[in-house]
This record gives structure tokens, C-alpha cells and sequence, in this order.
């Protein structure tokens, strides 16, 4: 094992950091082999057979296409579930665990009713209701192929989750219930900030769920608060991750619509990340 460790190691490391590339061997062992860390430890000494390296070697190889591992491995960890991941979907980010440990630890009604807008693989809300496990949660996308990966995730973790395809910038064109909690990690990257991205969220990750124009960044914002200002119960939340460069824009917005309790929090790299207001 400790050979194959080594091969990942050399192969990676004209492309990737050492402990990014720590990282991955260590998923490669524990997804592809079932391999744990302690096994890891135990094992060392194992020895792959030619199919095992194969495997490895084919891993190796589209990583250094700069595609995300969660990608090849297929699944990934989001808030202590597993989670299917595709091309089809963004790939969940630890700083909107962030987001949604503080909707958990917000105090609201005792059944709430909670919508996510945007839900891609379904990571805000099945964690939300594996937490709130007296929830009712809906989850939107305009994204079929989103909606479908989100509710293999949901049948994965044996959670209930209220499914709804619709296109929230059109959102008056149907009825809607009220709701309690409404959360959304929007597109919010500006085309602009394009160059400041790594090759493989540009080149493999969904367009559709990252960007927006530079004349209007806060498009899907501006929708969903006005959407959050018919549809939640009085005294209920909106929650938002945004763009860390559009926090006194985002202040700015909500308060013009009437929310109040605005606070901006920031994540675990000190940076304006989420958003949280009352109705």
C-alpha cells in the first residue's frame, strides 16, 4: 500500500499541494479500497493487486485534468451524510455547513416549515431535516438533473424531503405556502471573479449554479427576499450565503424590504459569508 501511497504522491505532485494531495489518497483509499485511516496504519504493508493499481492509476489520471475528486469518487461528506455528487450539481462547501449549523442552532417555531431555494444535491436541506427532524423542508431547483441527484440523496439517507421544480425568478407565477425558515446559497460568483477561481471548480463545476452578471450580482438575491417578504410567517427567517465582496449590499437590500435582525456572519476563513434576517 505504502507503493501505491507513494506513486499518488510523485504522479500529483507537479499539480496539487501536499496536503491536498494527503487528502486524496486518503479518499482514494477509503472510497475505492474501504480502506480506513487506521486500516491505513495497520495495512501498510498490503500489497495491490493489478486491477487495485489500475483503479488508482485511472484516478491519478483525471485528477490531473484537474477534476474534483468528489467528481470521480462520485460521493462526498456534507454534515455527517454522504452525499451522491455529479457534474450536474455544485460540489457542498464546508462554509455552508457554517450556514447551516447556524439555522440549527436559531430558535423557530416548534414544527417548522422550511423551504431551501437552489437546493442542487439537496446538502442544506437533508441536513436540516437529519437535524430538525420535526421539519417539514421543501427544496427547489430549476435544474431537473439537480432535482434528481437531490432526491437520490434523499432516498440514500432515508430522509423526507417535499421535491419542487420551479424557477424561483418566476416565482409569482404560482402559489406558494408560508414558511417559517426560507435558506438559499444562490449564484452569487461575478463573471469578473472568473480568473480568481481554480481550474477545476471553472472547467467542471455547473455555470448555471456559480455565476451572474456583473451589472446585476444581486439578481437571485433581490427575488428571494421579496419572495421571503410574501411567503414567510411574521417573525420568520431568511437565511443566505453570499459573496464575501457584497455583504453592505446585501445589508443594504434587506433592510429596504423590511427585514430586520440583519446580521452578516463570517466563516472559518474570516470572510463575509452568510447573511441572516427576521421577518
Amino acid at each position: 500500500m505504502q507503493q501505491t501511497i507513494q506513486y499518488i504522491r510523485k504522479e500529483l505532485a507537479p499539480y496539487y499541494h501536499e496536503t491536498e494531495i494527503t487528502g486524496f489518497a486518503q479518499m482514494i483509499m477509503d472510497r475505492v479500497f474501504g480502506l480506513s485511516y487506521t486500516q491505513l496504519i495497520l495495512e501498510k504493508d498490503r500489497v495491490f493487486d493489478k486491477d487495485e493499481k489500475a483503479k488508482v492509476a485511472a484516478i491519478v489520471d483525471r485528477l490531473k485534468k484537474h477534476e474534483p475528486i468528489q467528481y470521480i469518487l462520485g460521493v462526498t461528506e456534507f454534515y455527517g451524510l454522504q452525499l451522491v455528487v455529479k457534474p450536474g450539481v455544485l460540489i457542498p462547501r464546508p462554509e455552508t455547513e457554517e450556514l447551516v449549523e447556524w439555522i440549527c442552532k436559531t430558535e423557530v417555531s416548534e414544527r417548522p416549515k422550511i423551504i431551501d431555494i437552489g437546493t442542487g444535491s439537496g446538502c442544506i436541506a437533508l441536513a436540516l431535516k437529519n437535524e430538525i427532524t420535526n421539519a417539514e423542508v421543501w427544496a427547489v431547483d430549476t435544474s431537473e438533473e439537480a432535482l434528481t441527484i437531490a432526491s437520490e440523496n434523499a432516498r440514500i439517507n432515508k430522509l423526507e424531503i417535499a421535491f419542487k421544480h420551479a424557477d424561483i425568478l418566476k416565482w409569482q407565477e404560482r402559489s406558494w405556502p408560508q414558511f417559517d425558515v426560507i435558506v438559499s446559497n444562490p449564484p452569487y460568483v461575478m463573471e469578473r471573479e472568473k480568473k480568481q477561481m481554480e481550474a477545476n471548480v471553472l472547467e467542471h463545476e455547473p455555470e448555471l449554479a456559480l455565476f451572474v452578471s456583473d451589472t446585476d450580482p444581486l439578481i437571485f438575491y433581490r427575488t428571494i427576499a421579496l419572495f421571503a417578504s410574501k411567503q414567510l410567517n411574521e417573525s420568520g427567517y431568511l437565511f443566505f450565503e453570499i459573496n464575501e465582496n457584497l455583504g453592505e449590499e446585501m445589508v443594504a437590500l434587506v433592510n429596504e424590504l423590511g427585514f430586520r435582525s440583519i446580521e452578516i456572519r463570517r466563516d472559518l476563513n474570516n470572510k463575509n459569508r452568510m447573511l441572516r434576517c427576521k421577518k
